[in-house]
């Protein structure tokens, strides 16, 4: 059958007492990188949503209490309420495509925070919804997929209309994708698209919220997005990922563990760690799901700072390791002040001094 294929390639601030009423949404707006979703042109029942992701700036701690919407074209839920410093929080806005929800449609997503301080953040979504064009399932999800492993989903696009309606090309931002349209079935008033999305093994760990978009030969409305999403995993995790040893004097010695867990049994094959204060090996040569590995840390005798990743090879698929990073400060001992000598003198007169000092 004949197919065509796409190959895609600060500092914390602390907030001052209660803000005034033009500071009061200021610093709630600071920590949102965008306000505005555009899903475009979608499909009737289309899985279209996306992640309002924001950042907490302050020292003190952050807290979503509710999200409410001007219309029940958009459904806003909070997927991550409480954020310390410098940790995210996430607001999602659903597109609702199979409410009966058609044409041009907007709602404005209000976010309450009531933490530290009373404020509201104003999220705009819009897009367009057409009836006539179907996705089955709505959407590409690869779900969860470990790093470096190849995966390919398939998503019927159907279309009611004109039997000459057609998809010309397939676009994508995301290099990690690769698409094949199958050539299309047609019967009268119906075109009905079989297309596989391969996501590919070098793909990148972390979330995938994508769009592709198809090109089509409606002249009114050539651009359909469709959404891909999913999160690609490593085959190793480490705990903790940093490993804060504090601040050692000279010649001190601390002990910490990392914890490196799999889904299936691995064995450790080394552990590699350039400095020489830090002494770290494996806690066994068998193959097993967890591994604990003990870190010694010895400091040296000069003041440094000292920042070291520590690797651990497995035997896992290519050799798959897992790094944890380790901080330490090393203080220099301070020398001990000077003694002073006291010389005893006799004592000739009442009036003299007993003794006196050089």
């Amino acid at each position: 059958m004949f197919s065509r294929r796409w190959i895609f390639s600060t500092c914390l601030v602390a907030l001052a007492a209660a803000p005034t009423a033009a500071s009061a949404q200021e610093w709630a707006r600071k920590m949102f990188q965008d306000t505005k979703a555009e899903f475009g042109t979608v499909a009737l029942g289309s899985k279209t949503e996306h992640i309002f992701e924001f950042t907490n700036l302050y020292k003190e701690d952050v807290h979503v209490a509710s999200v409410r919407t001007s219309c029940n074209c958009t459904i806003p839920s909070v997927e991550v309420a409480n954020a310390k410093s410098w940790e995210k929080g996430a607001i999602k806005a659903t597109f609702n495509t199979g409410g009966g929800f058609v044409g041009q449609r907007g709602a404005t997503v209000t976010v309450t925070f009531d933490k530290p301080y009373f404020a509201e953040v104003q999220l705009s979504v819009s897009g367009f919804i057409r009836n006539d064009v179907v996705f089955n399932p709505g959407s590409v999800n690869f779900v969860e997929v470990d790093k470096g492993t190849e995966l390919t989903r398939a998503i019927a696009v159907e279309y009611a209309g004109r039997s000459d309606w057609r998809i010309t090309d397939v676009r994508s931002g995301n290099a990690n994708l690769e698409v094949e349209l199958k050539e299309p079935t047609v019967t009268p008033g119906k075109v009905r698209y079989e297309m596989h999305v391969k996501l590919k093994p070098d793909a990148p760990e972390g979330r995938i919220n994508d769009y592709l978009s198809l090109i089509t030969n409606d002249q009114s409305t050539s651009n359909v997005k469709v959404a891909v999403e999913g999160r690609v995993v490593a085959p190793l995790t480490v705990s903790p990922q940093s490993l804060v040893l504090g601040t050692l004097k000279a010649g001190e010695t601390i002990k910490k563990v990392v914890v490196v867990k799999a889904k299936t049994p691995f064995k450790v094959l080394k552990v590699k760690c350039e400095h020489d204060c830090f002494e770290v090996k494996p806690d066994s040569d068998e193959a097993k799901t967890a591994h604990i590995i003990p870190v010694t840390f010895t400091a040296g005798d000069s003041a440094v700072e000292i920042a070291q990743n520590i690797e651990i090879i497995t035997d896992l698929g290519k050799g798959a390791t897992a790094i944890c990073k380790a901080t330490a400060s090393v203080v220099a001992i301070e020398a001990p002040a000077e003694a002073k000598t006291i010389e005893l003198k006799p004592i000739t007169n009442p009036g003299d001094t007993a003794a006196s000092s050089r």
